[in-house]
């Protein structure tokens, strides 16, 4: 019996792109993939739709057509996205202080603080001093009021930290001042983005989504984790001190839009971690911005901006939450870079932990998405991701 029989492999590709229907089969027998997903567009035209195996590890359900599963930090580039079109539409300048937008802002000597350092991880706000739970998150007015008086750690444009949750909130906030309706993040980008694309892709999963539709991840083995995870990173998570635990593990942790009994929590909005949907409704969006962003009234100044290099801060790309060197931040996305390569050099993303990956690359005019059931445990690249974008990239003419 072939692979993508025996995992039940569905969906299609387009003449010329069987490789990576290969290559998703295959990631069932060689790279022990339980379920997922992987869609690309090229050029505007869904090349690549694919999905199969397992959503539920438990139960043994099948991953359907329209199974949707949390992205964790590819939420980001969702996120991110949002304020490419609140830039496009001229409402925000990336080289501005936030404070001329958000007043309140400027509390505890951030009033110096542009949109690019926040977005690019240099603002030194990746934790909170005061507690912060469910209630406080549901709330955006009092979200906003601890925000605005928190301290940075250090002088904003001086270091890189990886704003693991903070990121998203504070990029809501902002969106929120500038929009002329003062939409949360979440419901301006289902207004803007995922409807007008006609895709199941949320940032704040409404109550109608039954859990029929939703993928669980299955965590990594023990014996993964000790082989591929970093030992500092390992270690610094399991230290309430560390910046990385007070960025990702506790206050509000990313647990939180988690729910036993509902999978993930319903109309709660985690603008950097709790993105759920479809590879292709990724992908499509991500197609977009890959192709002129006609659809979403993109200005080609704004996709310019997206695709340049990204600016280090003073101190270099050394990041003080995830201690390592040469990932990059820019406007919201992570950019290619020797450590994380993606795309080419003007592409523009965002990986999520365990694996998911979607990205807008301009130069070749592909949108791309993987999404799965399975966490891996890879920093640098997912092989299972790895190995679908090598197939894409073989099947697209060099330009």
């Amino acid at each position: 019996m072939a692979a993508s029989d025996r995992f039940g492999v569905q969906g299609h590709v387009s003449r010329g792109f069987e490789v990576v229907r290969e290559v998703f089969a295959e990631n069932f027998v060689r790279r022990r993939e339980l379920g997922g997903a992987c869609s690309a567009f090229h050029h505007g035209e869904r090349v690549v739709d694919l999905w199969g195996g397992i959503r539920n590890k438990r139960t043994g359900e099948p991953w359907e057509q329209d199974t949707m599963v949390v992205v964790h930090s590819a939420t980001k580039g969702l996120a991110a996205m949002t304020l490419a079109i609140a830039h496009s539409r001229g409402w925000l300048d990336y080289e501005q202080p936030v404070s001329r937008y958000w007043p309140e802002f400027a509390q505890q000597g951030k009033e110096r603080i542009t949109v690019r350092q926040l977005v690019a991880h240099q603002a030194g706000l990746f934790a909170f001093d005061e507690p912060v739970d469910r209630s406080v998150v549901a709330d955006l007015d009092r979200l906003a009021a601890v925000m605005a008086r928190q301290k940075s750690a250090w002088e904003p444009g001086t270091r890189q930290a990886y704003h693991a949750l903070t990121l998203g909130f504070n990029e809501g906030e902002l969106l929120r001042r500038v929009d002329p309706q003062h939409r949360s993040l979440g419901q301006f980008f289902q207004d803007e983005i995922a409807s007008a694309l006609g895709e199941g892709l949320y940032i704040r999963l409404p109550e109608s989504i039954p859990n029929s539709r939703l993928a669980t991840l299955a965590p990594p083995g023990r014996m993964a984790m000790l082989l591929h995870f970093p030992l500092r990173l390992t270690l610094d998570a399991m230290n309430p001190r560390s910046n990385i635990y007070r960025a990702l593990i506790a206050n509000p942790g990313a647990g939180i839009y988690h729910d036993a009994q509902r999978v993930y929590a319903r109309d709660l909005e985690v603008p950097s971690g709790n993105g759920v949907g479809t590879a292709r409704a990724i992908a499509h969006a991500y197609g977009v911005f890959a192709s002129g962003g006609h659809e979403l009234g993109l200005r080609q100044e704004t996709l310019d901006l997206l695709a340049a290099p990204a600016i280090p801060p003073a101190r270099g790309f050394y990041d003080e939450c995830m201690k390592g060197e040469g990932v990059q931040f820019s406007l919201g996305f992570m950019k290619p870079s020797p450590v994380r390569p993606f795309g080419s050099a003007s592409s523009f993303g965002a990986p999520g932990s365990g694996g998911s990956l979607g990205f807008a690359d301009p130069r070749t005019g592909v949108g791309y998405a993987y999404v799965t059931s399975r966490m891996g445990t890879r920093l640098t690249g997912d092989p299972r991701d790895v190995a679908l974008r090598d197939a894409l990239y073989s099947a697209i003419p060099a330009s």
